[in-house]
């Protein structure tokens, strides 16, 4: 009598139950030795000694169960394989990072007087690595090692801004939730906002998105190989002007980057120089997030 779990492989590469594929698929992410390895078909072939048709069968359900993403560069590891293999989620091994920051916190904390948040991207979460000053008057204050959908607040859509589209449509499969009335919830919307957000020079606003009452201004901690924080600078929606603090963000990140990246040519960097004519797109473009 035939086992149930048994099914007909078609391959003729031996075998075809529950156990033999659930080998194979791991054979065929142990081909991926680097977090950012890019794998082509004959790649995987070679490094799996699986058929072609058989990997090509594995390779089109990985990516559709999100274990492998597919793109022109070949096959690399997927949300679910790098959520697994240890993407950053936690506190720990962010030391450089916080070493690197908290100073440029306290000092735009002394500066502003606001809260200064500090937080890395987990999928479409932002999970919050430090805050400097105390938010009395805000009705809520995230805390260390706290999460917030990425979507809603400043330092989050920062983040996401640079990122290539096809990636954040992957990080917002599941949708956008709304927090409060004024949370940005459809898709295309979202990447219009992320758009501005680039034209702006990296600033992020965020008005009541997140918390009725809390507004915030971030920008992204850059490094040549891709973005590795973000910063924020949040209080109360009727006393902050958020405006007022968009040169002093973005050279607090472009310093953590600074000192996170001292080998990088200037050119690598993100530009923290601030002409007039820079500072009027950012106010014309604020006009207009105010209307929409």
């Amino acid at each position: 009598m035939t086992d149930v779990n048994e099914q007909p492989d078609g391959d003729g590469d031996g075998g075809g139950s529950r156990e033999s594929m659930l080998s194979r698929m791991t054979s065929i992410l142990d081909a991926f030795v680097d977090r950012g390895d890019h794998l082509r078909l004959d790649d995987i072939v070679n490094a799996t000694g699986l058929p072609r048709s058989t990997s090509h069968r594995i390779l089109d359900q990985l990516v559709r169960l999100a274990w492998l993403q597919h793109s022109a560069d070949g096959y690399a590891l997927g949300r679910r394989a790098l959520q697994l293999g240890g993407a950053p989620g936690g506190l720990g091994g962010h030391e450089d990072l916080r070493g690197a920051a908290v100073p440029v916190l306290q000092e735009l904390h002394a500066r502003t007087g606001q809260l200064v948040q500090l937080g890395i991207l987990d999928f479409a979460e932002v999970v919050y690595l430090d805050t400097v000053g105390y938010g009395q008057r805000l009705p809520a204050e995230p805390r260390v090692g706290g999460r917030v959908p990425a979507h809603c607040v400043a330092l989050g859509k920062a983040m996401l801004a640079w990122l290539a589209p096809e990636e954040i449509d992957a990080l917002l499969y599941e949708g956008l939730k709304a927090r409060t009335r004024t949370t940005i919830t459809d898709l295309s919307m979202m990447h219009v906002e992320l758009r501005r957000i680039r034209s702006r020079h990296g600033i992020a606003f965020e008005h009541d998105e997140n918390v009725p009452g809390v507004s915030s201004v971030g920008a992204a901690v850059q490094c040549p190989d891709g973005v590795t924080a973000g910063i924020a600078l949040a209080g109360a929606t009727a006393d902050l002007s958020l405006e007022r603090w968009v040169p002093v963000i973005l050279d607090a990140a472009r310093r953590i980057s600074s000192s996170l990246c001292p080998d990088s040519p200037p050119d690598d960097m993100p530009s923290a120089a601030w002409s007039d004519g820079m500072m009027s797109t950012v106010f014309a473009l604020t006009d207009d997030d105010a209307i929409m």
